[in-house]
């Protein structure tokens, strides 16, 4: 059964979303995994099982759940829907105007497959939310997170951390689950190591701080083992902090 939200997250700004999907045997047991991220730093994470479906049919349930979530709570302008899916991505943006057209056909005349999701994605699109793609398997910690819930589901297994955290500051916190901090910990040694630059939603998302803390900062600073450094584009870049003697 997917997760339910939390009651409060109205009163907070949606400013980064991402979903995944996994299945076992493609057809097979399958599941899915979203996540919303807002502007006070919390975290809303969604995800769903089937006993028998498809790793397609997966990834395109856990993006309407995204749609079906948000459209009862504010988002940030320019919000993007975060994805490795081309299949959504390219059904969502490109396939369906032609599929309509032809009465739910292909351009061969075969049935468009999992036609009562694409309906149903189709009715829950909103304008100012596109979807992007990114790399699966490739570090990005939101995509990381969201195949993590995605295959636990698909295993019968109950994720840590389903549920969306409370809206508190950051000191008080709860800590992070060791799984998911060893893994941030691990993405922020590459990006560091490659010199990647970073936009401050991106690194919200890393560091797990709310967006208007860090909108606030202007120099250097510290996060755990490494410098945060602003770029001249207005990006943020890791450093490696020496360690001391």
């Amino acid at each position: 059964m997917p997760t339910k939200p939390n009651a409060d997250s109205h009163q907070r700004t949606v400013i980064a979303a991402a979903c995944d999907g996994a299945c076992r045997g493609n057809p097979g047991p399958g599941g899915w995994g979203a996540l919303l991220r807002f502007d006070d730093g919390s975290v809303e994470e969604l995800g769903g099982s089937d006993g028998q479906t498809t790793n397609n049919r997966m990834e395109l349930t856990a993006c309407l759940a995204l749609l079906e979530r948000l459209q009862e709570l504010p988002r940030s302008s320019g919000l993007a829907i975060r994805t490795d899916s081309k299949y959504l991505i390219d059904g969502f943006t490109r396939w369906i105007n032609g599929w309509k057209r032809k009465g739910w056909r292909t351009a061969s005349g075969g049935a468009v497959l999992n036609r009562d999701l694409w309906e149903a994605l189709d009715a829950a699109r909103l304008p100012d939310v596109a979807l992007q793609h990114v790399k699966g398997h490739s570090g990005d910690p939101d995509n990381e997170r969201c195949d993590a819930l995605a295959v636990a589901h698909s295993r019968g297994e109950v994720p840590a951390a389903m549920v969306s955290t409370a809206a508190v500051p950051v000191a008080d916190a709860a800590p992070v689950e060791l799984t998911a901090l060893v893994t941030r910990l691990d993405v922020a040694e590459r990006l560091a190591s490659a010199g990647y630059g970073l936009t401050l939603v991106e690194l919200a998302q890393l560091v797990e701080q709310p967006l208007k803390q860090l909108e606030a900062r202007d120099g250097p600073w510290r996060w755990r083992d490494w410098q945060v450094l602003p770029l001249d584009d207005g990006r943020w870049r890791l450093q490696r902090s020496e360690v001391q003697p």
